[in-house]
């Protein structure tokens, strides 16, 4: 009787763990599904931003020139005073063009963050958009991350009126040309002194493993269908 009690106990008790590693790999799968649904919402409103800024007639210089750039990056909203110590940023994406196919990449994701920076227009929070014009700025952002206007250069886009006779675009010049709006105005937001970094903890959900950004933009070990919208509109417009 005592030798059937045990391995009634025995039994008993491998059922119960099994139960028990269901309920974590349960619970750990359906995390991973909703961290990968805010990062899909991040790549949305991605696309959404892009539309805008595609859509806006005071933007000319950068309608006329995405199609020169290597790469775009695109940060739906980056808060003033939005992170510790009072601290400014925001998380957003890259897509890097091929220049053989000219298709897009697949979405990288990085944050950008600085103590200093500050809307000169408007709200406490904006839309940016930059485009990475040089190869110095593509080699940048395969690193952990980088500071603007020290390790690159950063120079605000032209914007409006003296933006828009075709003839009379001004040069811009840096490895980094950036746009930004907030409530639907021009910002002007300053990005000298920003560091950008790679976000490892999103491009694992949306990817559902460890990735690098060189693994996803020149490797191409990793898709995600729920990018295509984007990928799609960059191919059109640049």
């Amino acid at each position: 009787m005592e030798d059937k009690n045990q391995r009634y106990s025995i039994a008993s008790a491998m059922v119960l763990a099994i139960f028990a590693v269901g309920i974590l790999v349960s619970s750990y799968t359906s995390a991973m599904a909703a961290d990968r649904e805010r990062v899909q919402l991040l790549v949305d409103k991605a696309r959404v931003t892009l539309k805008d800024f595609m859509s806006d007639p005071n933007y000319i210089w950068l309608h006329e020139h995405i199609r020169n750039a290597k790469g775009v990056l695109i940060f739906p909203q980056v808060i003033k005073g939005g992170f510790i110590f009072g601290a400014s940023g925001g998380s957003g994406v890259l897509l890097v063009r091929d220049e053989k196919t000219g298709d897009w990449s697949e979405p990288a994701f990085y944050t950008m963050g600085s103590g200093t920076f500050g809307l000169q227009i408007g709200g406490e929070a904006a839309q940016v958009v930059m485009l990475a014009m040089s190869q110095r700025a593509i080699d940048s952002l395969f690193s952990s991350s980088f500071k603007l206007g020290g390790d690159v250069s950063v120079a605000l886009g032209p914007v409006g009126a003296g933006a828009k006779a075709g003839a009379d675009i001004p040069s811009v010049t840096g490895d980094f040309i950036s746009f930004a709006k907030s409530k639907g105005l021009y910002a002007g937001l300053n990005l000298e002194g920003a560091v950008v970094g790679v976000r490892d903890s999103l491009n694992h959900a949306y990817y559902g493993k460890e990735v690098r950004p060189a693994d996803i933009i020149v490797g191409h070990k990793v898709y995600n269908s729920g990018a295509e919208q984007l990928r799609a509109i960059l191919k059109k417009v640049g």
